[in-house]
């Protein structure tokens, strides 16, 4: 590793290759391609009976688009010039990727959780994907354009502060650095955003695997059975299940010693198809339960598919081959604790697929419900807790001195989200034209 000198001098020099207000210019380039025909591809191989689904829910909305759309801002990003300065990048850090969960000693931190896309990549990339979700999102929900804006120039600022103030710390300081969920609370000036965030903090903690037993399963026959509720949630048929009990092992052994012995001490006891999220639908997800010493000490598992991330055809080759083991190190490297039972493995027809725990005091920010002030004070969480999760995989101290004490890059990044924003407008109009025309099928209240 170089001196802290030297990271500080190839931090500068990165503004010779990009200059900090050069991240304002976004114009899409006259060969751009269609966006619909790159969700198109991307949705080949999966499963097609679900693909309505997925173009229903991103045909709802501008920010249910941009979410479904990773695929097709990583093309745009990828045309851009960038700064060379690599971090484990997130690759979807839209809003609703950012939220709380419990640490293995049942603390709730707040930081990323989604890493289906993590690739190693150039910084900015996610900070541009997370302001444009800000502005797309501060639009949809009737905010005046100014204070759409001070929230894109929130989260940009406490991203670039937090950076710097990580860049002056130890390793270990950094890498032991964590954002309390808690500790947000008295943080906020308005008291009912407050109250707000207390009561998301409750149910947080209220998500567990017992309470998803009562949501999720039903006793058939004297026997605890997952609910069927297609085409969002169906048992699994037999040779699927029989995949899922001989996979078991595999994932088993991507487990470290302790966690191993913990999960023997549970039996498989149903699976089903689970559809999820946004992006992720059409791919294979499936929900296994598992118990321990009785039905009242239940495990859910959640195993979704693990697919070449959308970054991966515009950047160098990453450190891992099985697209399963990139996900979970991603997040190790990202999250600053992580899901103890977090792995992967090879399935049926060598697909890559990764397992994780499907609730574990879980919980995301009601983006639709928060007025301009909400928003803000969202905005500027999200931009620390990626600052942090960038701080850990990356060069901070060459990201610190790119960045600068001025708000050069804050601005320029705001004027890129004012832009995109009504890219995705544009693009979430197509694929309505797309929908209207017969070109793709939606299904409608998806």
């Amino acid at each position: 590793m170089n001196s802290p000198a030297d990271r500080v001098d190839r931090g500068k020099a990165a503004r010779k290759r990009v200059s900090r207000s050069a991240h304002a210019l976004w114009l899409p380039p006259v060969d751009r391609r269609d966006p619909v025909a790159v969700l198109d591809q991307q949705g080949r191989d999966r499963l097609p009976e679900l693909m309505p689904i997925r173009y229903g829910r991103m045909a709802g909305s501008p920010f249910a688009f941009l979410r479904g759309a990773a695929a097709v801002m990583a093309a745009d990003l990828a045309g851009q010039p960038h700064t060379g300065l690599t971090v484990q990048l997130c690759g979807d850090a839209h809003l609703l990727n950012f939220g709380v969960y419990a640490s293995p000693e049942r603390s709730l931190f707040f930081d990323l959780n989604d890493f289906d896309e993590t690739f190693p990549g150039p910084f900015e990339w996610d900070v541009k994907r997370l302001a444009a979700s800000i502005a797309v999102a501060g639009r949809e929900h009737g905010h005046g354009e100014a204070k759409v804006q001070r929230a894109v120039l929130a989260a940009v600022a406490a991203y670039r502060t937090s950076m710097r103030r990580l860049a002056r710390l130890g390793e270990l300081a950094v890498w032991y650095e964590r954002i309390d969920a808690d500790s947000l609370v008295p943080l906020l000036r308005c008291a009912r955003q407050r109250r707000r965030l207390s009561s998301s903090l409750t149910r947080a903690r209220r998500r567990t695997d017992l309470q998803a037993v009562g949501r999720l399963t039903e006793t058939v026959d004297g026997r605890r059975r997952i609910i069927n509720d297609p085409p969002l949630l169906e048992p699994a048929g037999a040779s699927d299940e029989a995949s899922l009990r001989k996979i078991f092992s595999d994932y088993r052994s991507t487990l470290s010693e302790e966690r191993r012995l913990l999960l023997d001490r549970y039996r498989f006891v149903d699976a089903a198809r689970k559809v999820a999220g946004v992006s992720s639908v059409g791919t294979r997800c499936f929900i296994v339960l598992l118990a321990g010493r009785g039905t009242d000490d239940p495990l859910f598992l959640q195993i979704k598919e693990a697919r070449k991330s959308v970054l991966e055809e515009h950047l160098p080759n990453g450190p891992y081959v099985h697209p399963g083991h990139r996900v979970v190190a991603g997040q190790r490297l990202l999250q600053a604790a992580g899901d103890i039972f977090l792995g992967w493995m090879t399935g049926p027809q060598g697909r890559a697929f990764y397992w994780r725990q499907l609730r574990d005091m879980k919980g995301s920010a009601d983006v639709a419900g928060m007025n301009p002030a909400g928003l803000l004070a969202y905005a500027r969480l999200c931009g620390t807790a990626l600052a942090l999760a960038h701080a850990r995989s990356g060069d901070r101290i060459a990201i610190a001195s790119y960045l600068g004490t001025a708000d050069t890059f804050d601005r320029a990044i705001a004027d890129f989200a004012r832009s995109y924003a009504d890219q995705t407008h544009s693009d979430h109009a197509s694929l309505g034209a797309a929908v209207a025309a017969g070109v793709v099928e939606a299904a409608p209240g998806a």
